[in-house]
């Protein structure tokens, strides 16, 4: 079994210097020494550096094609691939990448850590050998344990698209709120077949490339005022935007609150209903005060996060650039696991 190690950045590539105390990129002969157990399994690891490393703050969608490309190019020549990654944007890339890889039948695990790899206490080598060892696993008839993008952190592997980064401060740094972990990592490494997701059909891996980043997020708070919103719907060029809204997708129901949004969607740009709670889905309808974005043509989230909500508009986008219909069509269903709207 062989696994490729991506390294794009992240605290978990970090080291500190001795004479400065400050953290500074290591390079690979130094990540090597602070994590001897790479070398010592059955498991064959081979390292693909990005250079320069990139903070995850500065992640874009270059960079997305960038790391799925790796995937692709190498995808026959590896049993399953390990992408470290910087926490603050993985959510977004690890999503993205869900999207970008279709028919993807092999494991690409995304993780990182919370302190550098070459600190006492850091979570990066426990993180990064059992994300490897998950990448490698294959059931009886020896087939992947679990095809798909996903996020191993601390104990428990998720769902890429169904990810969050929740706190800044604890090793367990992310959560999926509205699906079950498809593994749960103690002394023995639980998964959950029943929740994974498998390709429907046995075809080749195809690459995405192509996306679209004229989309904006609009959040609702109380207070909001008719300048705020027109400022955003009225940007240049834009064709889709995430409205964060209230509990089950409420909105305030004044009247120009529902004109700004009708005009917005009469120019053709595409306006998604996303729940501001972690939990939950969006029922549209439900209460009086979201009747007002069904008669505007706003479009149901469902239980998206909105990281897998914002990437997925970028790629349909990207995809499909004169075909708003298929868009708005493609939004309202799981392409990967990313929604439950049953």
């Amino acid at each position: 079994m062989n696994v490729l190690l991506i390294f794009t950045g992240g605290t978990i590539s970090m080291v500190r210097n001795a004479e400065t105390g400050a953290l500074r990129p290591a390079d690979m002969d130094t990540f090597k020494a602070f994590v001897p157990e790479l070398f010592m399994s059955d498991i064959e690891i081979s390292m693909l550096p990005f250079s320069p490393f990139i903070d995850s703050s500065d992640v874009n969608p270059d960079n997305w094609e960038r790391m799925a490309r790796a995937v692709y190019d190498n995808y026959d020549q590896y049993d399953g691939f390990v992408i470290l990654h910087g926490t603050d944007t993985m959510a977004y890339s690890a999503s993205a990448l869900s999207f970008m890889l279709e028919n993807l039948n092999k494991p690409v695990v995304f993780t990182g850590s919370q302190l550098p790899v070459g600190v006492l206490r850091s979570d990066a080598k426990e993180n990064l050998l059992t994300a490897i060892e998950i990448a490698s696993a294959k059931n009886e008839k020896g087939e992947a344990m679990v095809p798909e993008v996903t996020i191993f952190f601390e104990d428990k592997l998720f769902r890429a698209n169904r990810t969050t980064k929740k706190n800044a401060e604890h090793f367990a740094a992310f959560n999926s709120y509205n699906y079950p972990a498809l593994a749960k990592v103690g002394v023995h490494i639980i998964y959950q077949p029943h929740l994974i997701h498998y390709p429907s059909k046995n075809l080749p891996l195809k690459l995405h490339t192509k996306t679209d980043p004229s989309v904006a997020i609009l959040k609702l708070f109380p207070g909001i005022t008719e300048p705020v919103v027109q400022s955003i719907l009225s940007i240049p060029g834009l064709r889709g935007v995430v409205l964060e809204t209230y509990g089950s997708g409420n909105a305030p129901s004044v009247q120009w609150l529902y004109h700004q949004l009708r005009n917005a969607v009469n120019k053709g740009i595409i306006i998604v209903n996303k729940t501001q709670c972690n939990t939950g889905s969006v029922e549209m309808g439900l209460y009086e005060v979201s009747m007002n974005l069904l008669k505007a043509g706003v479009l149901s989230g469902y239980d998206i996060t909105t990281e897998a909500l914002l990437t997925k508009m970028m790629y349909l986008l990207g995809e499909n650039p004169n075909d708003t219909q298929e868009v708005k069509r493609l939004l309202q269903i799981s392409i990967c696991g990313e929604i439950t709207n049953e």
